[in-house]
């Protein structure tokens, strides 16, 4: 069965250099990949489209891949074949990874079995392609580099998000106070569906003063912080003694007093899942498997695109006005 699939081909889309949203090209004579030992071959129902994607076919980002390439890591779809050594896994089976081996935009996806994980029944292929990337940095962002203890307070900027939405459900039910920000009404009222106390809007000139009289004097624990390019500065103010701003999402430079960092002792700890061990991803795993069990962790699905329309979904990611979910490729 898996040399009839292997010999086929599919759609997916191809990066043959980098550049702006129309380097993205969907072509349908692309080999079907053929999984390697410790490997499965996911037929893809749908995939996230997240920030850093956009950084990387633009060739503006640390790592760049090989040309030319498929984008694509959150997949959520069925295994269509199981390599050698693969025991987790058979046919049929409904999973969601944190990574591919081939990329994700396209109809079918080779990954590594050590990165992929079952999809209960509750949820559906479009929110198991929202866990992978969000729900995996929110958590390391939050508990393994921020280290939050249950009774501190978190400000989630940007919190209408993929990531955001994930860290305001995560610092929910681990017990903190959660505050976010989004641009819109509705990015307001789907962060405080998801475990926010408070919304505030980030385009309202002063909404740092309302943070501020929310928090009182001694400022918020923990700022996760998707837009550290325009943010920084003002989240060194709002921080706590010995608090710390998470830096999850940059888009450029940004000037910031490092003195305010000493009179209270603070923290600016960049984030970054690339660099997770073995077991610090298992721990990621674990929690995030087990918050779908409890049934807290249920990802916001927002705009959906087809393949087709793949460079439109990266210009909006980008330049939409305001996140309500995540962004998702839909199959």
């Amino acid at each position: 069965v898996a040399m009839a699939a292997t010999r086929s081909v599919m759609r997916a889309v191809r990066v043959f250099e980098f550049g702006g949203p129309e380097v993205l090209k969907l072509q349908s004579d692309v080999l079907v990949p053929v999984p390697k030992e410790n490997q499965v071959l996911i037929r893809v129902h749908a995939c996230g489209v997240n920030p850093v994607e956009t950084y990387i076919r633009s060739g503006t980002y640390a790592r760049k891949p090989t040309l030319p390439y498929t984008p694509g890591s959150d997949v959520a779809g069925v295994i269509e074949s199981v390599g050698e050594h693969v025991t987790a896994f058979k046919k049929g089976d409904r999973v969601f990874t944190l990574e591919t081996v081939s990329g994700g935009y396209a109809e079918y996806a080779v990954a590594a079995a050590n990165r992929v994980f079952p999809l209960p029944d509750k949820l559906d292929f479009r929110q198991g392609a929202a866990i992978g990337v969000p729900y995996f940095t929110a958590y390391r962002a939050l508990l393994q580099k921020g280290c939050a203890k249950a009774g501190e307070s978190v400000l989630v900027h940007g919190a209408s998000g993929g990531v955001g939405l994930a860290a305001c459900q995560i610092a929910r039910a681990c017990g903190l106070k959660v505050l976010g920000t989004a641009g819109t009404e509705e990015g307001m009222n789907v962060i405080l569906r998801n475990g926010a106390h408070q919304a505030f809007n980030h385009r309202d000139p002063n909404y740092t003063e309302e943070i501020k009289a929310c928090t009182g004097p001694g400022g918020v624990d923990i700022i996760i912080e998707m837009l550290s390019n325009i943010n920084l500065d003002a989240d060194l103010q709002l921080l706590s003694c010995a608090g710390r701003v998470m830096v999850v999402g940059c888009r450029g430079r940004i000037e910031i007093n490092p003195r305010d960092t000493m009179s209270k002792e603070s923290s600016i700890i960049g984030v970054s899942l690339f660099l997770a061990t073995e077991e610090e991803r298992h721990e990621c795993a674990t929690a995030v498997l087990d918050g779908i069990e409890a049934g807290w962790l249920k990802p916001v699905v927002g705009l959906e695109y087809p393949l087709e329309k793949v460079a439109k979904a990266h210009e909006d990611i980008i330049c939409s006005s305001g996140a309500r979910g995540k962004m998702v490729l839909v199959l």
